[in-house]
């Protein structure tokens, strides 16, 4: 852990203030000295909880390499097959593909990170090794959490559920699932398959559940159902969760058990159906985060590894226009996420919080010249600083073969 002293910054926009970090957390905040000592010299800019990518598949990114043409079939199981058919023909391996998006995710100031693994009979441990490998490379600049993520399902092919054991055996810290219903065709055996290895290796849950309509919130039920038999809140987490984008009228009482059992919600920040109801959720207290998702992979064309460029993309999706609502998209994409991968951080309960600037909040911080956070938000300014663990950190984003994308060159 590391002590510091950050001068003349504006958490959230407000007034200039001196931070002093004192092993990795915040000790005290007051009025900006005229001279405050030496440390890092914020020169008025805004300073920001860092950001968090909590929906990430580091396994299949292609961040930095040519864009190819899409080849997948329309549909969920479509872009699967295209994923599984193509993977080996992508120009660097697993390991340095997800070795840049990491670096580009961190230079872009994004801190605390969970990430997918794809673990099958097709790829083995080869993916997951390849995501680990990316870890440890950057372990002292970012804390990244790994799914170990049947993305083919677990019953289909005969000797997944024991590479996912595996998985958990050589280091992942979740385990996944995807659509029990409408991928495995039997929810109950596949949920007993991931709370079991949940169970036996003391790990967390993450499932995809892309389940649409009454189908979504009866697979909802049921894992709901398992939490609160094995006690098991706070240590579950439902990524897209589309059934609540719905508005059925199951809606809010399934948002009410969510809050009740602690479960968690990411997601990548969809349109056209796939518009999570934010407000409803901060007010029942339920955890979001957003993530990337794939990028520039066998799936989609979409993704620059920069978690500033999506919560821009998490206000305009969800039509946001005042400075609250914008900011609290922002706060999703930074406080959010933090607070799925450390339960322990208080969660976004209501619009208008300004979190992360308390004394004991952990000294994670992006730094940028932006008047506002919606300023931020609408221009994501390029120069950045990163406070991890109370030290500023980078990273070198020249790999070999790679080209940062777009504005960020």
């Amino acid at each position: 852990m590391n002590n510091l002293l950050i001068s003349k910054v504006r958490p959230w926009g407000g007034e200039l203030v001196d931070i002093v970090v004192t092993e990795g957390v915040i000790s005290e905040i007051a009025p900006a000295a005229d001279d405050p000592g030496p440390g890092l010299e914020g020169g008025g800019r805004l300073i920001l909880p860092a950001l968090s990518d909590v929906h990430l598949h580091l396994d299949s990114s292609c961040l930095g390499l040519p864009v190819r043409p899409y080849t997948g079939e329309p549909g969920r199981w479509g872009r699967i097959m295209n994923d599984r058919k193509n993977w080996r023909t992508a120009e660097r391996s697993v390991a340095e593909r997800a070795t840049f998006t990491l670096a580009v995710a961190i230079a872009n100031g994004a801190t605390r990170i969970r990430t997918h693994a794809q673990v099958d009979v097709d790829s083995g441990l080869e993916k997951f090794e390849g995501v680990a490998a990316a870890r440890e490379r950057y372990a002292d600049v970012a804390d990244v959490e790994i799914v170990a993520f049947p993305q083919v399902g677990i019953l289909l092919e005969a000797g997944c559920a024991d590479l996912l054991d595996a998985a958990l055996r050589a280091g992942a810290d979740l385990i996944g699932g995807i659509d029990p219903c409408e991928i495995d065709r039997d929810p109950v055996r596949h949920l007993d398959v991931v709370f079991d290895l949940a169970e036996r290796h003391q790990v967390g849950v993450d499932i995809h559940l892309h389940e649409a309509g009454e189908l979504g919130l009866f697979t909802t039920a049921l894992i709901l159902d398992r939490v609160e038999a094995l006690g098991m809140q706070g240590r579950v987490t439902i990524s897209h969760a589309r059934s609540l984008c719905s508005g059925l009228p199951g809606v809010p009482a399934a948002i009410d058990r969510l809050a009740a059992a602690e479960v968690a919600i990411t997601h990548a920040a969809g349109s056209r159906g796939w518009e999570l109801p934010l407000i409803a959720l901060a007010e029942a207290g339920v955890r979001v985060g957003v993530g990337m998702d794939g990028q520039r992979d066998f799936w989609s064309p979409y993704g620059n590894g920069d978690m500033l460029d999506r919560a821009w993309q998490l206000a305009f999706t969800n039509g946001f226009s005042t400075d609250q609502e914008i900011e609290h998209a922002l706060a999703v994409a930074t406080w959010g996420g933090a607070g799925i991968l450390d339960r322990g951080l208080r969660p976004l309960d209501r619009l208008g919080l300004h979190p992360g600037f308390a004394p004991g909040d952990p000294a994670e911080f992006v730094l940028v010249d932006a008047p506002s956070p919606t300023a931020a938000v609408m221009d994501r300014p390029g120069a950045r600083t990163v406070v991890h663990r109370g030290a500023v950190v980078s990273v070198d984003t020249d790999l070999d073969g790679f080209s940062m994308p777009g504005r960020c060159e």
